[in-house]
């Protein structure tokens, strides 16, 4: 179904004129004169992006675009603007705008823009859907393609369909240790029972025990009222017990009870709780040398260790750093209301090249840094840490040197220039010549007409 376009505008002119343009191009297009029309027929249709003048003769744009949002916040809007004050689209993108183009503006960068918004609008329905399925089901929302991703999902799947047998996750910070506990919840036969989860390292012993079985009145100072603990509310589902390794010791021999009996006693209380319960622990720590060490009860570890999952660490998967890049880099686009930018082709070297040592959540981490840095438009090194940069120059000091290149004439190298500029500011050419010091007439002319479509 083509994409559904509004046109807010006064000048019946503009209206007609790039009404048609667009609807030449397949677009279905509909048109308002005013502020007024503009929010009836948002009130009455679905846009997927709104084409909005600032100046209108019964209110300004700017005080439009946030009702607009207010009605739907999944349309994107571009504003049209005479007036180029830097300020003005400076406001437009703060309350809300995708992007901005000063009249009089050519219709190909209108198309130009107006594409890159709707690739934009696609993307983040996508993102939403694949939410909404890691949500059902979040195995679905991890990505990867190599063996050991492959073998990591399958294991996944059987482990969750093991009825009430305790699991214990064990791999290094970062990788998706908790993700995959709930895929076992959501995978098994307790899907629709709760799912609670509790960070063993977040508390002190006192109140951990309190958290875990609750406790009664006057069980301790403060204790004004009996409270259920995370056993009985996870009763029917899942208790996920994250950082385990931090466990107290005194705590060890209870969690083994309750493991073996399901059963319990609330603090500061006598009788026996009976609940049904699957057990998720998992750990970024050496069990066994914590076993080996008297840290770490034996009898608890092996209770907890019958369904063993390993997350292997990131640079042991190498092959899934680019697809995890790519899948960040959209997902961060799409929260910071950008386009989505490329990448330098130096970048997956990089990537591929590094360690990872804080894993899949290090990688989106400097995904998103980028993607901040970049402003929506192509991704260069320098918007990496400079570990990567390291790791990128011994990837390159390996390989074979390249073939000398001898010098571009001057008109190609200030080409390449001015392309590279505008790779930088996502094809805007306004803006490119901005930052050149030309006008966007010179811009164009020193790129030749057979370039006006880059």
């Amino acid at each position: 179904m083509p994409e559904r376009l509004l046109i807010v505008e006064d000048d019946a002119t503009i209206r007609i004129t790039v009404g048609g343009f667009l609807e030449r191009l397949g677009y279905r297009v509909e048109r308002a004169e005013d502020a007024a029309g503009a929010l009836e027929r948002c009130r009455a249709e679905r846009y997927d992006l709104v084409l909005l003048d600032l100046r209108l003769p019964d209110g300004n744009g700017l005080d439009l675009l946030p009702k607009l949002r207010d009605l739907d916040d999944t349309a994107l809007v571009i504003v049209m603007t005479a007036y180029p004050e830097v300020r003005t689209a400076v406001a437009a993108l703060k309350a809300g705008a995708y992007d901005y183009i000063n009249k009089p503006f050519d219709l190909d960068d209108l198309r130009q823009l107006i594409e890159r918004a709707l690739e934009t609008h696609r993307l983040r329905h996508e993102l939403r859907w694949r939410r909404a399925q890691a949500e059902v089901c979040p195995i679905e929302g991890m990505i990867g393609r190599s063996p050991a991703f492959r073998q990591l999902v399958d294991v996944t799947h059987k482990i969750a369909a093991a009825g009430r047998v305790p699991v214990l996750i064990r791999g290094e910070s970062g990788t998706g240790k908790e993700r995959v506990a709930r895929a076992i919840h959501c995978l098994s036969a307790r899907a629709a029972g709760p799912w609670v989860a509790i960070n063993c390292s977040a508390l002190p012993e006192g109140l951990l025990e309190s958290e875990l079985f609750g406790h009664e009145r006057g069980a301790f100072t403060d204790a004004r009222q009996a409270k259920p603990g995370l056993f009985e509310l996870a009763d029917g589902g899942t208790l996920f017990l994250d950082e385990i390794g931090d466990l107290a010791l005194p705590l060890q021999p209870k969690l083994l009870r309750a493991l073996d009996t399901q059963r319990f006693r609330r603090v500061g209380g006598h009788k026996e709780q009976q609940v049904d319960v699957r057990f998720v622990a998992a750990s970024n720590r050496d069990l066994p040398a914590m076993v080996k060490a008297g840290r770490f009860r034996e009898d608890l570890y092996y209770r907890l260790n019958v369904g063993a999952i390993d997350l292997p660490p990131l640079r042991a998967r190498s092959a899934d750093v680019l697809p995890l890049a790519e899948h960040f880099l959209q997902n961060a686009a799409i929260d910071l209301g950008t386009a989505m930018p490329a990448l330098d082709p130096r970048i997956p070297a990089m990537l591929e090249a590094y360690a990872w040592p804080g894993n899949v959540r290090e990688l989106r981490n400097v995904i998103e840094r980028a993607v901040i840095l970049s402003g929506g438009a192509i991704v260069l090194p320098d918007h990496l840490p400079k570990e990567l940069a390291g790791a990128g120059a011994a990837s390159e000091a390996a390989a074979p040197a390249p073939e000398p290149r001898l010098p571009l004439a001057l008109d190609d190298a200030m080409r390449a220039h001015i392309r590279r500029v505008l790779a930088s500011v996502g094809g805007n050419k306004t803006v490119a010549a901005e930052l050149l010091g030309i006008t966007r007439q010179t811009l164009r002319a020193k790129l030749g007409t057979a370039s006006d479509d880059d």
